[in-house]
């Protein structure tokens, strides 16, 4: 009987199932783990090596080392991690993404899973309609760790059979008689193969269930997994086009070690396909060799014996390359060099440009970002302090800065705003919906802030044009104010880069206290001075503005350090001052 069209829709449709049981599975093992997925990140930013357990770890939870190589992309691109650091990472995704060939090979062909799969769906399906989340999630990766193995079995059945199908199969074997160069055709369909599925996972389990049906030898299937070690790369090279310099030399550097991998098993191969032969000979000699796998477990051992071959092939291409990595990143800079300026102003446009790893790890993007917004405020507060306190001269140049970060602070907010609910469309846990309001609030409070430096700075130059001058003691005065806000800008930015379990907002209940016990101070001295015909009532506007719009400030910083601790104590505060006064 021929292969028709409808059957060739039914190994679409199988395939379907599997790559959608692997998103399931991934996103409910991404909710489990949580706040650990955060903790891998920091992991990124130290030495090399824990770099590659932070990279193989992301990459077993994700099920993918695409999303791992694209997070990782992402990072870079936003500077929470350097180019030298990423590489790490990036190693150790390699050797992650081999686990779900253990995975397939074991469960998919060594023993029966699909009545296990379906048990399995049905004992976690009722924990969905449960009340604590956690229980939830963990149903979820289940019942797509179920949902995964049900569809590879429709996969194996989807196959055409090689009896019935001669003429598919006389085909596919008029490539393999080539030697060499049928290897390298292979690494091609292999790469081509992942670009179509978007999953070197999923392009694996093809060629195990390719290898397994009797499709393709074993020398074949190893070319293939090959093949889609470059095909992973080329989503996070894709991701990158739309990043900075340093984005762009973490994708590439992804594609250049596994290409320099590919290049010397490819010299090796027979030999390491002997040695891998010998092997599984040893541990399993009634299945004969992989080379001639005829009968159901001979076929089953050849999956496991490519399986042994993928990862000792990314483990042997760590273990060799590694001290080669200064000299791979500094070929990688000489080519895709930095453009002086391009990069190095602003970093947010990986926001909008499309960049999604998992919902957790985004958020945390996210958060980093604020934590440079906090930075920018920083800033516009030292320009506006050298605008009041400086000579003339320099004027013109503390508001033009004032003026163009002001609008980079509109901007921030827009683009980390969309970001946000981009990863809202997720189904998410309710501490990742907290965390999402909780920055919302954050970046609609700091862009306030530089919305009223800017207001300042107008007032400032509506006082030069008419000629309106701050006495001495009123600018005394007004300078200790900004000294407050300073210090609650930096207990704000303090809070951003700690953890929000160890956050407490004695701090900032204390600095919120102590100027609006000095902004009723100043305005009992402002009054006195009117009284007393010290100055003008124009100055005494100016004045004024200052004061409350300083005061206005301070309530905006300490919204967001609430929303950073995730509680509202402005109530119990105002109860409190109420209390002492």
């Amino acid at each position: 009987m021929a292969y028709s069209f409808f059957d060739f829709l039914q190994l679409i449709g199988s395939l379907g199932i599997f790559i959608y049981g692997m998103k399931v599975f991934s996103d409910g093992l991404q909710k489990v783990a949580g706040s650990r997925l955060r903790a891998i990140l920091k992991g990124m930013t130290t030495t090399r090596l824990r770099g590659l357990f932070t990279g193989f770890t992301a990459t077993t939870i994700t099920q993918s080392s695409s999303t791992t190589t694209v997070m990782v992309v992402s990072f870079v691109n936003a500077g929470l991690i350097t180019f030298v650091e990423s590489t790490g990472v990036i190693m150790g995704a390699n050797i992650g993404t081999t686990v779900t060939a253990w995975m397939v090979s074991i469960f998919g062909f060594k023993m029966e899973i699909t009545p296990i799969a379906i048990m399995l769906i049905g004992l976690f399906f009722p924990f969905m309609f449960f009340g604590k989340e956690k229980l939830r999630n963990l149903s979820e990766a289940m019942i797509g760790f179920g949902i995964l193995f049900i569809g590879l079995d429709f996969i194996k059945n989807a196959v055409p059979n090689i009896q019935e199908n001669p003429e598919m199969f006389m085909f596919l074997d008029q490539f393999t008689e080539f030697g060499f160069i049928s290897i390298l055709i292979f690494v091609v369909i292999g790469t081509i193969l992942t670009l179509i599925t978007q999953s070197s996972s999923a392009a694996t389990a093809i060629t195990l269930v390719m290898l397994f049906q009797g499709w393709i030898d074993f020398p074949i299937a190893a070319a293939m997994v090959l093949g889609e070690n470059i095909g992973t790369t080329v989503t996070a090279n894709i991701a990158a086009l739309v990043g900075n310099v340093y984005a762009k030399r973490a994708a590439r550097f992804h594609f250049v070690f596994n290409i320099f991998g590919v290049i010397w098993m490819l010299i090796l191969m027979q030999p390491f396909l002997i040695g891998i032969d010998n092997i599984m000979s040893y541990f399993s000699p009634e299945a004969g060799s992989v080379f001639a796998a005829s009968d159901e477990i001979g076929r089953a051992n050849a999956t496991l014996a490519l399986s042994l071959f993928h990862t000792t092939f990314n483990v042997l291409n760590v273990l060799l390359l590694f001290g080669f990595v200064p000299r791979i990143v500094k070929l990688i800079e000489k080519y895709q060099k930095e453009k002086k300026g391009a990069d190095n102003t602003y970093r947010l446009q990986y926001i909008s440009s499309g960049m999604m790893s998992s919902p957790e790890l985004s958020i945390s993007q996210a958060h980093k970002e604020v934590e440079l917004f906090g930075k920018l405020i920083e800033k516009i507060h030292f320009n506006f302090q050298g605008l009041l306190l400086n000579k003339q001269n320099k004027r013109d140049q503390f508001l033009a800065k004032i003026k163009k970060r002001e609008e980079i602070t509109d901007t921030i907010e827009l683009e980390i705003a969309e970001y946000l609910t981009k990863i809202s469309s997720y189904n998410l846990t309710e501490e990742a919906t907290r965390r999402i309001r909780n920055i919302h609030s954050m970046i609609n409070d700091l862009e306030r802030v530089g919305d009223i430096y800017y207001q300042m700075s107008k007032t400032f130059e509506r006082m030069q044009s008419d000629g309106t001058e701050l006495t001495e003691p009123s600018m005394v005065r007004i300078k200790n104010m900004l000294d407050l806000i300073h210090e609650a800008i930096q207990n704000v930015r303090n809070n951003l880069t700690a953890d929000s379990r160890d956050i407490t907002l004695d701090k900032a209940m204390e600095i919120e206290q102590y100027i609006n016990d000095y902004r009723d101070e100043l305005l009992e001295y402002h009054y006195g001075q009117l009284e007393n015909k010290a100055y003008s009532n124009k100055v005494g506007f100016v004045f004024l503005d200052y004061l409350n719009r300083l005061e206005k400030i301070g309530d905006h910083l300490f919204n967001v350090n609430e929303a950073i601790a995730g509680v509202k104590v402005k109530a119990a505060y105002e109860k409190v001052v109420e209390e002492r006064g």
